[in-house]
């Protein structure tokens, strides 16, 4: 079995509302909680974490204080930049503060030049100098524009140090296909909580799913039950968390997300600028959307 099976929880990343700093201690907080639940692990500085408008320091920081507090627990670091060089970097830097593996988007900015060639060389040099496991991350296209073919996604599964791929298009057929191609321990994750059910069904292992913050048991359980072959049960958590997804994370993004745990008593606080929080009415909506699925009752 993947180390990586299992549902992971993409943090937030909670500033301090009157200096914008990073809050350690409410860091600390969220991860307690969700360490506390049935899920496999954590992952810091992500894309619902913030991870693009972190300094370095601030992403050391966070990983040694979460590590403390994370034992048992997988903790993923979102690492990526532009230049192999500086992605390179930021690898070691997050293994040396604990990081279990290094979730690794690719880079975007040159994006024509951006050949199958250039990006073989960038994750190959990455995972050759990484002490600890690389996972590809397929971003939608919204956000990057960068794609990780199958066949790319296929050659690098042969990297002894690269042992899976988040992929968060939402795409089964695509899912598929990776999941065909690729060496047999060669682990697939689900990046959106729409599709959790389904990816399963065509050989998904695990999931990185950004309302696993909101709902952390019942992500977990999605997987448990299909895991035991009892596909009715997942059908009917899947059928509750998807309007959950879409109405929170697909809509609002990581202001949603920060929205949502104000409201069910965690810290989510205000997100980075240039990102914006969510004005009054968009927050009725996601005040909704956790009604709906059994969330909130009037914390």
């Amino acid at each position: 079995m993947s180390p990586y099976t299992g549902v992971f929880a993409p943090t937030t990343t909670p500033f301090d509302p009157a200096t914008g700093d990073l809050d350690l201690e409410s860091l600390r907080n969220n991860a307690r909680h969700l360490v506390a639940t049935d899920l496999a692990g954590l992952v810091l500085f992500g894309s619902t974490g913030e991870g693009v408008l972190l300094d370095d320091d601030e992403r050391v920081a966070g990983l040694e204080a979460v590590r403390e507090i994370a034992e048992g627990k997988l903790m993923l670091a979102g690492v990526g930049a532009e230049s192999t060089r500086a992605t390179v970097r930021l690898v070691r830097r997050a293994a040396e503060a604990g990081a279990d593996a290094a979730l690794v988007p690719p880079p975007a900015y040159y994006r024509p030049q951006l050949t199958v060639e250039a990006l073989w060389g960038h994750y190959s040099a990455v995972a050759d100098t990484s002490s600890v496991p690389v996972l590809l991350y397929q971003i939608p296209p919204v956000y990057s524009g960068v794609e990780l073919g199958v066949g790319l996604v296929a050659e690098l599964s042969r990297h002894p140090n690269i042992h899976g791929i988040k992929d968060s298009t939402g795409d089964l057929e695509a899912m598929q296909s990776i999941r065909e191609a690729c060496a047999g321990d060669f682990a697939v994750l689900v990046g959106s909580g729409a599709v959790v059910h389904g990816a399963l069904e065509v050989g998904a292992c695990g999931a990185i799913l950004a309302i696993a913050n909101l709902a952390p048991d019942e992500c977990a359980e999605i997987l448990a039950a299909g895991m035991a072959g009892d596909p009715r049960r997942g059908e009917i958590l899947q059928a509750r968390l998807a309007p959950l997804h879409r109405a929170v994370v697909g809509r609002y993004g990581v202001p949603g997300v920060k929205t949502a745990l104000d409201l069910i008593g965690l810290v989510g606080g205000p997100p980075r600028p240039p990102l914006l929080p969510l004005p009054a009415g968009d927050r009725d909506e996601v005040r909704a959307a956790l009604e709906a699925a059994g969330l909130f009752a009037g914390q």
